[in-house]
Protein backbone atom coordinates (compact mmCIF):
# COMPACT_ATOMS: atom_id res chain seq x y z
CA UNK A 1 0.00 0.00 0.00
CA UNK A 2 2.87 2.42 0.87
CA UNK A 3 4.39 1.64 -3.03
CA UNK A 4 1.35 3.77 -4.41
CA UNK A 5 1.50 6.78 -2.72
CA UNK A 6 2.91 9.36 -4.63
CA UNK A 7 5.20 12.55 -3.71
CA UNK A 8 2.55 14.87 -3.21
CA UNK A 9 0.54 12.39 -1.21
CA UNK A 10 3.64 12.11 1.35
CA UNK A 11 4.26 15.40 1.38
CA UNK A 12 0.56 16.15 2.18
CA UNK A 13 0.20 12.94 5.25
CA UNK A 14 3.70 14.98 6.55
CA UNK A 15 1.82 18.59 6.78
CA UNK A 16 -1.36 17.29 8.18
CA UNK A 17 0.91 15.24 10.80
CA UNK A 18 3.06 18.45 11.14
CA UNK A 19 -0.41 20.45 11.82
CA UNK A 20 -1.60 18.21 14.31
CA UNK A 21 1.33 17.82 16.59
CA UNK A 22 3.31 21.03 16.03
CA UNK A 23 6.69 21.95 15.86
CA UNK A 24 7.58 21.61 19.61
CA UNK A 25 6.49 18.09 19.87
CA UNK A 26 8.28 16.35 16.79
CA UNK A 27 11.34 16.36 18.01
CA UNK A 28 10.32 14.74 21.35
CA UNK A 29 8.28 12.01 19.60
CA UNK A 30 10.89 11.12 17.14
CA UNK A 31 13.36 11.10 20.16
CA UNK A 32 11.54 8.74 22.22
CA UNK A 33 10.52 6.67 19.32
CA UNK A 34 14.84 6.51 18.43
CA UNK A 35 15.37 5.68 22.79
CA UNK A 36 12.36 2.74 22.65
CA UNK A 37 14.17 1.62 19.63
CA UNK A 38 17.62 1.36 21.35
CA UNK A 39 16.27 -0.15 24.37
CA UNK A 40 14.34 -2.96 22.33
CA UNK A 41 17.87 -3.72 20.10
CA UNK A 42 19.56 -4.07 23.97
CA UNK A 43 17.35 -5.96 25.35
CA UNK A 44 17.11 -8.35 22.09
CA UNK A 45 20.70 -8.61 22.69
CA UNK A 46 21.04 -9.14 26.40
CA UNK A 47 18.51 -11.74 25.73
CA UNK A 48 20.22 -13.49 22.96
CA UNK A 49 23.81 -13.39 25.26
CA UNK A 50 21.43 -14.96 28.23
CA UNK A 51 20.39 -18.21 26.08
CA UNK A 52 23.61 -18.52 24.19
CA UNK A 53 25.09 -18.59 28.22
CA UNK A 54 22.13 -20.55 29.34
CA UNK A 55 23.06 -23.21 26.87
CA UNK A 56 27.00 -22.96 27.51
CA UNK A 57 26.09 -23.71 31.16
CA UNK A 58 23.72 -26.65 30.32
CA UNK A 59 26.69 -28.34 28.17
CA UNK A 60 29.00 -27.48 30.88
CA UNK A 61 26.69 -28.79 33.70
CA UNK A 62 26.33 -32.34 31.84
CA UNK A 63 30.26 -32.40 31.26
CA UNK A 64 31.55 -30.98 34.89
CA UNK A 65 28.91 -30.84 37.63
CA UNK A 66 31.14 -28.87 39.63
CA UNK A 67 29.41 -26.24 41.80
CA UNK A 68 28.99 -22.61 40.20
CA UNK A 69 29.96 -19.44 41.60
CA UNK A 70 27.40 -17.08 42.31
CA UNK A 71 27.67 -13.75 39.56
CA UNK A 72 27.49 -10.68 40.59
CA UNK A 73 24.20 -8.78 40.65
CA UNK A 74 22.29 -8.25 36.95
CA UNK A 75 20.98 -4.56 35.80
CA UNK A 76 18.98 -3.42 33.17
CA UNK A 77 19.49 -0.02 31.91
CA UNK A 78 17.94 1.89 29.55
CA UNK A 79 20.36 2.24 27.00
CA UNK A 80 23.64 1.79 26.39
CA UNK A 81 25.90 4.10 28.72
CA UNK A 82 22.70 4.99 30.63
CA UNK A 83 23.76 4.79 33.85
CA UNK A 84 21.38 7.05 35.44
CA UNK A 85 18.34 4.44 34.89
CA UNK A 86 20.17 1.15 35.76
CA UNK A 87 18.02 -0.78 37.93
CA UNK A 88 18.97 -4.14 39.85
CA UNK A 89 16.83 -6.67 38.33
CA UNK A 90 14.89 -8.36 41.67
CA UNK A 91 16.05 -11.72 42.01
CA UNK A 92 15.12 -14.12 44.73
CA UNK A 93 17.95 -14.89 47.18
CA UNK A 94 18.56 -18.36 48.38
CA UNK A 95 21.04 -18.02 50.42
CA UNK A 96 19.98 -17.53 54.14
CA UNK A 97 21.85 -14.97 56.30
CA UNK A 98 21.57 -15.07 60.25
Amino acid sequence: MMGNLKPLEILLIVAVIFLLFGAKKLPDMARSLGKSARILKSEAKAMKKEGEADDAATAASVADPAPQQTAAPRTIQASPGDVTSARPVNEPNHTTQG
